[in-house]
């Protein structure tokens, strides 16, 4: 099992990237265009994953906890690397200051149980496009210097939960099937009258 745990998006940011994503898929039929419907902040890439870790991961992603909710606002549309041979083109994400801390703690947590560390710094995104070849970035590339100074707004949600996701790799795109959710704010006790 192909595992990752992430946050959701609300449908009105998914229809303002659908929207945004249309014509560009028009422009650069090359690349490879996520689902929009499969649209989501990746907190912590597991990998092949055998069943027999499902309990052990459980046990450890229920207990996490944020005081507040994350909020997260997604705007501007980005290629990493920069320069003339990106890979990915990515939506950024300007999130509240507890989604980093969110996201260190399921690092933790799962590491806890032998996943290992992640090297890189943890940069919310959402990934709209890869490219499997250079050329194919160089239609986009082109049509998004000419609106260089206009950086789409897609909305943004508050959120306070997170999933445990399976990924289905398929010729037309990965596919993600929800396993569990985890609410991370404690909710909090009603007063007695």
């Amino acid at each position: 099992m192909r595992l990752f745990v992430a946050l959701d998006i609300p449908e009105h940011v998914r229809a303002t990237l659908r929207a945004f994503t249309t014509p560009l898929r028009q422009v650069s039929p090359g690349a490879r265009w996520t689902r929009t419907e499969g649209q989501h902040v990746t907190l912590k890439f597991l990998g092949n994953v055998g069943e027999e870790k499902l309990e052990a991961i459980h046990s450890v992603l229920a207990p996490v906890r944020s005081l507040q909710p994350v909020t997260m606002n997604f705007r501007g549309a980005e290629f990493f690397p920069r320069g003339r041979r990106p890979r990915v083109f990515w939506v950024g994400v300007k999130p509240s200051e507890n989604l980093t801390t969110l996201a260190a703690d399921i690092e933790g947590a799962v590491v806890a149980v032998g996943f290992t560390p992640e090297q890189r710094a943890f940069r919310p995104h959402l990934t709209l496009a890869r490219f499997p070849e250079a050329k194919s970035s160089a239609p986009l590339l082109q049509t998004l210097a000419e609106r260089k100074n206009h950086q789409p707004e897609f909305g943004g949600v508050t959120v306070s939960e997170f999933s445990l996701y399976q990924s289905h790799l398929k010729p037309t795109g990965a596919e993600y099937t929800r396993l569990e959710t985890f609410s991370f704010v404690e909710k909090p006790l009603e007063k007695s009258k």
